[in-house]
């Protein structure tokens, strides 16, 4: 079957009040500067300061998991051992496109909101209205950061000109306030030269990693994993096409994630896997959590990850952490999720984007070169004892946070 093709613009769309063309000026080899940290060796001052954390409504929804649900999640609990009391604000709507009831609701939680209060919001719903967050970010009665999971319009699968108007709109928002927030290296310069940010503005607080118990695998090469939400981003069919062409090959494999935000995608997957005869190799599992997620990390022998877009990937990271190789797409952040362990090995392979052709090649190796199979692993344990946790994603953030103006001002 032929692979699909998706379109995702890049060029910059001029915004009623914004400076046209300012991203294509930006450089794309700016590095991020990190954080500066408190030099109180990190102390829990006595009395907390307070952020009001406004995300999505269905941040806490087991059926419908995603790296931006988890981490905002974790944030939470950590960001109090750095200061930070978190107030959550989960609003409900279809998020980055609300109906008008999530926008006045959206509007009503803002408005609410103390003066002078520090505000934290999850780009997903801040991104796609800017007729309410630029308002607010003008008058300058809050103090706004918005943390961006990924850019709305490089959202796989969308219409040209939806992810114009989404693109347009993030533009608008990120020009607005005082302070970004991206989850890696890569998306810092991506949003500073495709939005045309002020560097300074823009920061990163990489996703940590909670250090698990090393996978013992199934035999050591034929169980493969892949953890992402069913949909064409994460580009499963890619998979499934390089898969049924190294069928010779004795491969069994997982897809772990939800199966509720494209049925038509899923529908799809299902049918593909049906036409080259892979019902017996390849589960669908649907979401998983807790002992089951666990379980399905300690049977893997490798991790695969296929996407289109990707700011960074915490579920290469999460296989990292228990010592699992990763065969993952040469895209956006994920080659920093991979890394590189301590004394330079790749524990991982990167391959290129739109090519189930060379997937297959690869786990082709992979079967076929236990000295490959060696590397990787011993790499994969390497980087698995150098994973920054959450306690630096945190500090990180409460960095940001305080550092936020007392007074409004124009961002770009």
């Amino acid at each position: 079957m032929t692979d699909t093709t998706i379109d995702m613009p890049d060029t910059a769309v001029d915004v009623p009040g914004t400076t046209a063309g300012r991203a294509g000026t930006a450089r794309l080899d700016y590095v991020p500067v990190q954080a500066a940290f408190p030099r109180n060796g990190g102390i829990i001052p006595m009395s907390l300061r307070s952020v009001h954390f406004v995300m999505p409504g269905g941040v806490d929804d087991p059926a419908a998991p995603s790296g931006g649900n988890a981490y905002d999640r974790r944030v939470c609990l950590d960001l109090p051992g750095f200061g930070w009391q978190v107030h959550r604000h989960a609003v409900a709507g279809d998020w980055p496109r609300p109906d008008a009831a999530a926008r006045a609701e959206l509007a009503r939680t803002l408005r609410e909101l103390p003066d002078g209060a520090v505000v934290l919001l999850d780009g997903l719903v801040a991104c796609g209205v800017p007729e309410i967050l630029v308002p607010q970010a003008e008058e300058g009665r809050l103090r706004m950061a918005v943390l961006v999971h990924l850019p709305l319009g490089d959202e796989t699968g969308l219409d040209a000109a939806v992810a114009a108007e989404l693109d347009a709109r993030e533009r608008a928002v990120l020009r607005a306030v005082p302070a970004v927030i991206a989850t890696s290296d890569w998306a810092v310069r991506r949003l500073v030269s495709h939005h045309g940010l002020a560097p300074d503005r823009v920061h990163v607080a990489a996703p940590g990693a909670d250090i698990a118990p090393l996978a013992p695998g199934t035999d050591g090469v034929s169980r493969l994993l892949c953890v992402a939400a069913v949909t064409p981003r994460k580009g499963q069919h890619r998979l499934v096409e390089a898969l049924a062409s190294v069928a010779d090959l004795p491969w069994s494999c997982a897809l772990v994630g939800g199966l509720g935000q494209d049925p038509e995608y899923v529908a799809h997957l299902r049918n593909l896997i049906r036409e080259h005869g892979l019902e017996n190799r390849l589960e669908l599992t649907g979401p998983q959590a807790g002992a089951a997620l666990d379980a399905s990390y300690a049977a893997a022998d490798l991790m695969v990850l296929t996407s289109y877009a990707e700011t960074y990937g915490m579920a290469v990271t999460e296989a990292l952490a228990r010592g699992i190789p990763v065969l993952a797409t040469d895209v956006g952040g994920l080659p920093e999720a991979v890394g590189r362990a301590p004394d330079g090995g790749v524990p991982g392979i990167l391959v290129p984007p739109e090519n189930p052709a060379a997937i297959a090649a690869e786990l082709r190796g992979w079967f076929g070169e236990a000295d490959v199979r060696r590397r990787l692993k011993a790499a994969a344990r390497s980087r698995r004892a150098a994973l920054g946790g959450w306690a630096g994603t945190a500090q990180s953030l409460a960095a940001v946070l305080r550092r936020l103006p007392t007074e409004s001002r124009r961002a770009a």
